[in-house]
């Protein structure tokens, strides 16, 4: 099983991530994410979304992103965000709504199988989110998957599964590098 726990990083790009986070928590302020992100390119179910360089860099900063609602309940979605960074280093980021069971974190399958867990590391104002170095093996498993499930728990008792789309994601992880 893959370590999904293990490789939690300190980089947290709060403003790139603010389209992610609207979307996420289902808040009625899209003109603000707006104004710091576009969509670049739509791969499959996937969009690549950039924001301007922040201030010293010469590029602008991409990601690929994808908003669900689960299929049961209207009022819980989540936001799941990739990113490639200049050192190479992979960033994968579940942001989910106000409200979920923190210490349970953020479970992940791909195509049925268990790859692990992951804790929440901050919630701000509109959502809660968990942060992991995706190192090889994850990113392939993405690529070659179908259908990821993120799970999170809104109390102890029971588990909210959301299937995430895996089409388009090796499509878009290559536009990613262009």
């Amino acid at each position: 099983m893959h370590d999904f726990t293990s490789a939690i990083s300190r980089h947290i790009v709060h403003r790139i991530c603010c389209f992610a986070v609207v979307v996420a928590a289902g808040v009625c302020a899209a003109t603000a994410a707006a104004q710091d992100a576009t969509v670049k390119a739509q791969h499959g179910d996937w969009q690549v979304v950039c924001k301007a360089p922040p201030p010293g860099a010469k590029s602008e900063v991409c990601a690929l992103v994808q908003a669900v609602m689960a299929e049961d309940r209207n009022n819980v979605g989540l936001t799941v965000y990739f990113q490639k960074f200049a050192d190479g280093s992979r960033r994968l980021r579940v942001f989910a709504p106000l409200g979920v069971l923190l210490p349970r974190g953020v479970g992940l399958k791909i195509d049925d199988k268990d790859i692990g867990n992951a804790p929440f590391l901050r919630c701000n104002t509109f959502t809660c989110y968990s942060q992991v170095v995706a190192d090889d093996k994850l990113v392939d498993q993405l690529k070659n998957g179908k259908t990821a499930i993120f799970v999170i728990f809104q109390t102890e008792e029971a588990g909210i599964g959301i299937p995430i789309s895996l089409a388009g994601f090796a499509e878009g992880l290559s536009g990613l590098d262009q």
